[in-house]
């Protein structure tokens, strides 16, 4: 009962900020714009399903009702409810993600290039943290029912402290956040970045930087 008024706590505080807080992206011009996913045309987000062709069900999603695999090296499976897995988000200007973490998992440093970042945590002791544009480190430690924000674009992490399995709901006020992964896309980019590039930047020899490529050529 307590988790479900801590997290029905944490959507109204979200959802009912003040204006111009509420959402990333443009506001819509109609009730609802259920997307088609599938359409071979879009402008800055999906064209609308007919209104007469839209259900409850269009409404509704399970996407992140269950817990992801985290049998990988990270230990963490992110799973997205945006505007592409659930539809009836089109337009609305908000998304959520399901974050499992394994005992020491590690959900790796990334960016919302496109929203803010509301995490609550459901189960397990996490530390989340982020790096501001002034470079300077801020963390905390969290528990059941505790709050962290990430501001927009700023990079950030969530990680299991716990001997158990941990749970967070991250919520967006942008229906497609988008994920900058700062190790995959520097290490792991289509076509790569220069070795020179990289090896400068780092201040490593290209082998370095040649090792580090081979665990993201995948």
């Amino acid at each position: 009962m307590a988790s479900t008024i801590s997290i029905l706590f944490f959507l109204a505080s979200f959802l009912l900020a003040p204006l111009p807080l509420q959402s990333a992206d443009p506001d819509p011009l109609q009730d609802f714009c259920v997307g088609l996913i599938n359409a071979t045309e879009s402008v800055n987000g999906f064209p609308c399903k007919p209104a007469s062709a839209v259900t409850a069900n269009d409404f509704s999603s399970d996407v992140i009702a269950y817990e992801g695999n985290t049998s990988n090296p990270f230990g963490s499976n992110v799973t997205g409810a945006n505007a592409m897995a659930f539809p009836g988000l089109n337009t609305l200007g908000v998304s959520m993600n399901r974050i499992d973490l394994a005992p020491g998992g590690l959900n790796p440093p990334h960016s919302h290039p496109r929203a803010t970042e509301l995490d609550i945590v459901i189960e397990g002791t996490v530390t989340i943290g982020f790096v501001s544009t002034g470079n300077v480190f801020y963390s905390k430690v969290l528990r059941k029912g505790e709050l962290f924000v990430v501001p927009r674009g700023l990079v950030h992490f969530e990680r299991n402290i716990g001997k158990g399995k941990a749970l967070i709901f991250a919520a967006f006020n942008g229906q497609m956040p988008g994920t900058v992964s700062i190790a995959p896309t520097l290490f792991g980019a289509k076509p790569p970045i220069p070795d020179a590039v990289l090896s400068k930047a780092f201040r490593v020899g290209t082998g370095v930087v040649d090792e580090i490529k081979s665990k993201f050529s995948s």
